[in-house]
């Protein structure tokens, strides 16, 4: 199985799964934003995502669709070899939700975050 690899200046945390979605709050217009991913050798590929607002630099793209109330739409994104995400201190942080159940992303490493990066990337075998 693959693995989705986490890590933050010496802490790292390894989570054995294939997909995942990575959830935010927009730090301006304060609205919840999703994106949905997979996991393979070849790196982290955006397979979907929804906005559940507009404005302030995150509109949806012209073939979004409006479904229970959230605007979904499928990325044109080539695979990732990472995805690396900086804290804001003016939102709360970063969700990584598992099976549509959501925690803060910093809850999987053992003690405190001291760098304000989180990186994400495939597992090497």
């Amino acid at each position: 199985m693959i693995a989705l690899c986490l890590s933050s200046g010496a802490l790292s945390a390894t989570l054995y799964l294939q997909t995942f979605t990575l959830a935010w709050m927009h730090s301006v217009e304060k609205v919840r934003w999703e994106e949905d991913w997979r996991i393979d050798e070849k790196g982290l590929f955006l397979t979907s995502a929804r906005i559940v607002g507009m404005g302030a630099g995150m509109e949806p793209p012209s073939d979004a669709f409006f479904k229970n109330g959230a605007w979904h739409y499928t990325p044109t994104l080539s695979a990732l070899p990472e995805l690396i995400l900086t804290h804001s201190s003016y939102t709360p942080g970063y969700e990584l939700c598992i099976e549509k159940k959501c925690q803060l992303l910093i809850n999987y490493f053992s003690s405190p975050l001291l760098d304000t990066t989180i990186t994400l990337k495939p597992c090497k075998r």
